[in-house]
């Protein structure tokens, strides 16, 4: 407990240094920069703009809540990083989940990394920090590679290098782009999983591409299945396997299933065998979407 409290005192002492206009740092060569850069300062809320370069653009209200009643018991764990615009001004780097929850909170102050960069040395590691350490959707994951490759020049190779990915990982991301629109929400929303849009990317037609869509939700096709199924649109000569591999599934359970999905805000994989035995298979993404759903399951009515 006295560690935390030398560590918090430490932290509002560079901040009041922060505050003192004959002391503003503007660069590492300035005065006391080497006291500000590497350590953790405690920086007004106020101060601090989101960054306009965040490649998360939605935020789960629940799980936001969640993590603001964690902050009020235990405080702000991992520190977020900024970079200063101006006299007592900051922008934003990673972080946005534990700026808005200790918004949420009713914190003043939060405990931040500052670091001094331009424009594009921002984008940059806001972008590389997220990608690796957020749990980020495919489609964010898609998003924030192509504008590192538009808006900061970087070929897919130099892209490889920075964010410690093979070329061809990037590459079946950035494909993902190429599908419809509605077929990308689904996948944001976890309706289909990332293996069902790399096999949607071989349907040309966008039509086509949502009516595949529409029986995978439907009839609950896996990811196999629904590449035999596009195998079997590009090449109608193949012997149809559909039937075979993804019988009907009663209607008690298929709107069950359903029921299901929108309870638990994610798309359930269900598993039926010929005698009407089975299993529900429930996805998570992340340790707090886990807690979400233990603490769905454990709820009373």
């Amino acid at each position: 407990m006295a560690k935390a409290t030398k560590k918090q005192a430490l932290g509002r002492g560079l901040s009041a240094l922060l505050k003192d206009p004959e002391n503003d740092i503007k660069s590492v060569e300035d005065k006391n920069a080497d006291k500000v850069v590497g350590n953790i300062i405690e920086l007004e809320l106020d101060s601090i703009d989101v960054n306009p370069f965040q490649p998360r653009t939605s935020f789960n209200d629940e799980t936001l809540r969640e993590l603001a009643t964690s902050i009020k018991e235990v405080g702000v764990i991992q520190p977020i990083t900024v970079r200063k615009l101006d006299f007592n001004n900051y922008q934003l780097v990673s972080g946005e989940r534990r700026f808005r929850a200790s918004k949420l909170a009713g914190l003043k102050t939060i405990p931040a990394y500052i670091r001094i960069a331009n424009d594009n040395e921002s984008l940059t590691m806001a972008l590389v920090e997220n990608i690796q350490r957020q749990d980020l959707d495919p489609i964010e994951i898609a998003l924030s590679y192509q504008r590192l490759i538009d808006e900061i020049s970087l070929t897919q190779e130099q892209l490889s290098d920075r964010v410690g990915k093979k070329r061809s990982t990037i590459a079946n991301y950035l494909r993902l782009l190429k599908l419809d629109p509605i077929v990308q929400t689904g996948m944001r929303d976890g309706f289909i999983s990332m293996g069902h849009g790399r096999a949607l990317i071989n349907i040309d037609d966008q039509q086509q591409q949502l009516d595949i869509y529409e029986k995978i939700i439907g009839k609950s096709l896996s990811v196999r299945d629904t590449e035999k199924l596009v195998r079997s649109i590009n090449n109608p000569t193949a012997s149809p396997v559909e039937n075979k591999t993804t019988p009907q599934l009663p209607k008690h359970i298929s709107k069950g299933i359903k029921e299901f999905s929108e309870y638990f805000g994610a798309k359930i994989d269900i598993k039926v065998s010929g005698k009407g035995s089975g299993k529900l298979i429930i996805p998570f993404s992340s340790e707090e979407d886990f807690k979400r759903l233990k603490k769905l399951i454990n709820s009373e009515d």
